[in-house]
C-alpha cells in the first residue's frame, strides 16, 4: 500500500511540474559561464627566451613547443632559403650525428620536428629531460652540412616541379602575389631559379638572423614539475646567444583602386579556381575581431553558410564554397571567398560570390544565422578548454598579440554580446566588392570569353592577364589561323615523316619501351609493349612489385591493380585495341580524323587533331613531333581526362622515339625517362598472358 501511495505522489508531482512548463516558447539563455583559466607559470632567461609551463598530471606525457615571433622576412632573389634552413634544422647537431639523433628520438618513442621559426616535441614524461636537451642542442648547435643541404634542395626542387601543372597550387601562389605583390613576404614564392641561387652559407645566415631567443617562447605542457623544468631550461638554453633585432625590408600593399578580374591561364585545368579577395588590417586585439569572425562564419564558414548553400546546394556549381579572413599584427592579412567550379559556370560562380559578399555587407544577417554562428564558436571554445595545450596557446596569444589579460576569460561573454548590427558593421569594414580582386585560374580557351563579358551591379569589370609566375602578360590568343592547305592528314603525314617515314614504320612488328621515374620519392619502373597484331602490355612497378598492369592479347584482356584483376568490357577492349599498334597513326582513316586548330602546348604552337571519338593528339607545328595526347573516358557518370606528354626525341633503330613521357594523374605530373627501346626483338607471346 505504501508503494502505491508513493507512486501516486510521484506521478502527481510530475504532472504538476510539467504543467508549469510552457513548451511553446524557447527558454531564455542563461548568463555566460565564468571561465576559470589556469595561468601558466612564466619566467624569462637573460637571452630573452620566455618560458611558460603548464602542469598537467593526468597522463605521463609532455609536449614542448618553441615559437619565434619574428615579422615576416622578404627572401627576394633567394626565395626558398627559409624552407631549406627549416629542412636542415633537426638533422642532429654539431654534437650528435643526424642518424644517432633520429635513432635516439625514435628509441624513446618521442617526436621532434623543426620549422624555420619553430620546433615541437612530444614524449613520455620520464624521457622529457633528454628530449628537451636534444631540442636545445639541435636548435642552438644545428648540423648544417653541404651533403644535407643538397638533399634538401633536391627535395624542394622536385616539389616545385610537381606543382607546375597543379592548378590549385599555381592558383594559390598567384592569388597571394596579386594581393601583396611579389616584393612582399606574403606575395613572393620560391621558383627553380631562386632556389638554385641559395647556397649553404645563405641557409646558415638565415638561421643566424632569424632563429634567435630574442622573441622566442618555449611552452612546456604536461606531467612535469615546474622547479625541475626551470633548472633544465636554464641548463640547456642559457647558452643560446641573443641576436640582433630583426628589421623589416618591405612595404605593405596598397588597397586596390577598383574591382578587377585577374586571369591565369592553365590549359590543363579541368575546373576553375575562383577567389574573390581583398587585403585587410585586422588584429586579434581589435574590438571588432570577434564580430568579424561571426560575419565570416555566416558567409562562408561551413556547409550551412551562405556561399555553400548558394553555390553547391542551390546551383550545383561546386562541391563546396567557403570564405576565410586572416589576422596579423605585422602585415595586412587577406579576406577570401573562394570555390573550385566547373569551367562552364566560372563567370556565374564569380558573380554569385560577389553578390553574397555584397549582401552581407549591405543587409542585416538573421538572428537565426547569428545564433548558429555563436553556437559554433562557443562549442569550439568549450571543447578546446579540455585540452591542456589550450591554456598555453591562449597564454602565448596574450603575450604575442597584445591581448588583455582577461581576453579568454570574457570570451563567451563577448561572443554572446555580439549583435546583428555588429556583424553588419564588421562585414562592411572588412569584406569588399568595390576594391576586390577576382582571381580566376583555369582553362582560358573555355572560360575567358564569358569572363571578359562579366558584369557586376551593371558594371563590366576590367580583366588583367597573368602567367603562373604572377607576371602580367598580354591576353592569350586561342584562335590561331591555320596555314593554307594544312589538313588533319597532312599533320599526321608530317609526324610520320618526322619520326622515320611511313616505309620504315610499316616494317615495325614490335616495340618494347623500358623507362624509370619517381613519385613522392619512390622509384618507379615502367614497361610498355605494342605489336602490329594489336597486342598491348603496360606494367608499372614500385619496389619490384607490380602496382598497375594492363594486358591485351589482340581480342581480350584485363587490368590488374595491386593484385586485383578486372577483365576488360567490350568498350574497354575496343579502346585498348586502338592503342595497341606501335604507331597507330599509320592506320587512321582520313575521313574520321579532323583538324581542330592550333593551341599552345608548353609555350609552343601545336596542331590539335581529333584522332578518335575519345582521343585528341597534339603535334608540334615546327617539328611535326607528337607532344601530347588527351584521352577522355566516362566513369561512374563523370568525364575523366588522361593526359600524356612526349618530349626529348632520340633515335633508336632508325626511328625517333620520345625519351620523355609525362603522365598527368589529377594535378600531379609523373615523369618517366626512357632507358631502353627495343624494336622487333625481345617480345614473346608470354608478355600477353
Amino acid at each position: 500500500m505504501k508503494k502505491i501511495i508513493l507512486s501516486l505522489v510521484i506521478a502527481l508531482t510530475t504532472v504538476s511540474l510539467y504543467a508549469q512548463i510552457d513548451r511553446s516558447t524557447m527558454p531564455e539563455a542563461g548568463p555566460a559561464p565564468t571561465i576559470n583559466l589556469e595561468e601558466p607559470i612564466r619566467f624569462e632567461l637573460k637571452n630573452g627566451l620566455t618560458v611558460m609551463v603548464v602542469e598537467n598530471h593526468k597522463l605521463p606525457r609532455v609536449s614542448i613547443q618553441l615559437s619565434i615571433d619574428n615579422p615576416p622576412s622578404l627572401e627576394g632573389e633567394k626565395a626558398g632559403v627559409s624552407s631549406l634552413a627549416a629542412g636542415l634544422l633537426g638533422n642532429g647537431s654539431t654534437n650528435i650525428s643526424k642518424d644517432a639523433f633520429n635513432e635516439e628520438v625514435d628509441f624513446l618513442g618521442a617526436s621532434l620536428n623543426f620549422g624555420a621559426s619553430s620546433a615541437f616535441a612530444s614524449s613520455l614524461s620520464k624521457y622529457f629531460p633528454r628530449i628537451l636537451e636534444l631540442m636545445a642542442d639541435a636548435a642552438i648547435n644545428p648540423n648544417f652540412t653541404e651533403e644535407e643541404f643538397q638533399k634538401e634542395k633536391e627535395k624542394l626542387l622536385t616539389g616545385l616541379k610537381s606543382q607546375e601543372k597543379d592548378v590549385s597550387a599555381m592558383a594559390g601562389r598567384v592569388q597571394s602575389a596579386i594581393a601583396y605583390g611579389k616584393e612582399h613576404p606574403y606575395g613572393e614564392f620560391a621558383t627553380e631559379e631562386t632556389v638554385n641561387k641559395v647556397s649553404l652559407e645563405d641557409a646558415k645566415k638565415f638561421y643566424q638572423t632569424y632563429f634567435n631567443p630574442n622573441n622566442a617562447y618555449l611552452v612546456i605542457i604536461g606531467d612535469v614539475d615546474t622547479k625541475a623544468v626551470k633548472k633544465l631550461v636554464k641548463k640547456h638554453f642559457n647558452s643560446w646567444e641573443k641576436g640582433a633585432q630583426v628589421l623589416t625590408n618591405w612595404k605593405n600593399p596598397a588597397t586596390a583602386s577598383q574591382a578587377t578580374i585577374n586571369f591565369i591561364d592553365m590549359p590543363n585545368a579541368v575546373q576553375s579556381e575562383v577567389s574573390v579577395q581583398n587585403v585587410v588590417k585586422l588584429q586579434m586585439k581589435d574590438p571588432d575581431y570577434l564580430p568579424t569572425l561571426m560575419a565570416n562564419r555566416i558567409l562562408g564558414g561551413g556547409g550551412s553558410a551562405r556561399l555553400f548553400q548558394n553555390l553547391r546546394e542551390d546551383k550545383a556549381y561546386t562541391y563546396g564554397s567557403y570564405s576565410s579572413i586572416g589576422n596579423s599584427k605585422y602585415v595586412p592579412s587577406r579576406f577570401r571567398a573562394y570555390a573550385s567550379v566547373r569551367n562552364a559556370v566560372t563567370d556565374s560562380a564569380a558573380v554569385q560570390i560577389l553578390e553574397e559578399i555584397q549582401k552581407i555587407t549591405s543587409e542585416p544577417v538573421t538572428q537565426k544565422e547569428l545564433d548558429a554562428a555563436k553556437a559554433t564558436y562557443v562549442g569550439n571554445f568549450v571543447m578546446a578548454l579540455e585540452r591542456p595545450s589550450t591554456i598555453a596557446n591562449y597564454a602565448l596569444n596574450i603575450e604575442t598579440e597584445g591581448l588583455s589579460k582577461d581576453f579568454y576569460k570574457t570570451y563567451l561573454e563577448r561572443i554572446n554580446a555580439i549583435t546583428i548590427a555588429d556583424v553588419q558593421q564588421a562585414a562592411g569594414k572588412y569584406f569588399s566588392t568595390e576594391n576586390t580582386q577576382v582571381v580566376v585560374t583555369g582553362k582560358g580557351k573555355e572560360v575567358l570569353e564569358n569572363l571578359e563579358k562579366m558584369t557586376f551591379q551593371g558594371k563590366k569589370l576590367p580583366v588583367k592577364y597573368f602567367n603562373t609566375n604572377a607576371d602580367q602578360v598580354e591576353k592569350p590568343e586561342y584562335k590561331m589561323e591555320l596555314p593554307a592547305g594544312v589538313t588533319a592528314q597532312s599533320v599526321i603525314d608530317q609526324y610520320l615523316d618526322a619520326i622515320g617515314g611511313r616505309a620504315v614504320l610499316e616494317k615495325v612488328k614490335t616495340v618494347a619501351i623500358f623507362a624509370s621515374g619517381e613519385v613522392q620519392g619512390m622509384a618507379l619502373n615502367f614497361q610498355l609493349v605494342r605489336t602490329s597484331d594489336n597486342q598491348f602490355m603496360q606494367n608499372i612497378e614500385m619496389m619490384g612489385r607490380s602496382m598497375s598492369k594492363q594486358v591485351f592479347n589482340g581480342e581480350n584482356g584485363y587490368a590488374m591493380m595491386q593484385g586485383q584483376k578486372m577483365d576488360f568490357n567490350p568498350q574497354q577492349a575496343a579502346m585498348i585495341k586502338d592503342e595497341a599498334q606501335p604507331f597507330y597513326e599509320l592506320h587512321l582513316d582520313p575521313e574520321v580524323i579532323s583538324l581542330e586548330g592550333i593551341e599552345k602546348i608548353d609555350g609552343e604552337n601545336a596542331y590539335k587533331v581529333k584522332v578518335s571519338g575519345n582521343r585528341v593528339a597534339f603535334y608540334n607545328v615546327a617539328s611535326g613531333q607528337k607532344v601530347q595526347e588527351v584521352t577522355t573516358t566516362e566513369m561512374m557518370g563523370q568525364t575523366i581526362e588522361s593526359t600524356m606528354k612526349f618530349g626529348n626525341y632520340k633515335e633508336a633503330s632508325g626511328i625517333m622515339f620520345p625519351f620523355y613521357l609525362g603522365q598527368m594523374m589529377g594535378p600531379q605530373l609523373i615523369e618517366f625517362n626512357i632507358d631502353k627501346v627495343e624494336v622487333n626483338s625481345g617480345v614473346t607471346a608470354e608478355d600477353f598472358n
